[in-house]
């Protein structure tokens, strides 16, 4: 399973991530962080990511992580 992980307070709000997601699984979120921006959430409620990483590649906070469940667990093995 892939997991993607956003970092609210290191999200400035560009939607860069928003644009660039090819199955537009992210979105604009109605919570704030720390510093008054409105920043993006992952929507699963859509579909599951296939961790293309672009969300991630775009981002230039750095604020987007993108985990591979299997290969994690393959990795401790």
């Amino acid at each position: 399973m892939i997991r993607v992980k956003i970092d609210s307070q290191k999200c400035k709000g560009c939607k860069l991530c928003i644009y660039y997601c090819p199955r537009k699984l992210i979105k604009e979120s109605k919570k704030l962080n720390k510093k008054g921006i409105y920043v993006v959430e992952f929507d699963n409620s859509k579909d599951e990511s296939f961790g293309c990483k672009q969300c991630a590649i775009m981002c230039p906070e750095g604020a987007i992580e993108i985990i591979d469940d299997e290969r994690e667990k393959n990795k401790k093995r």
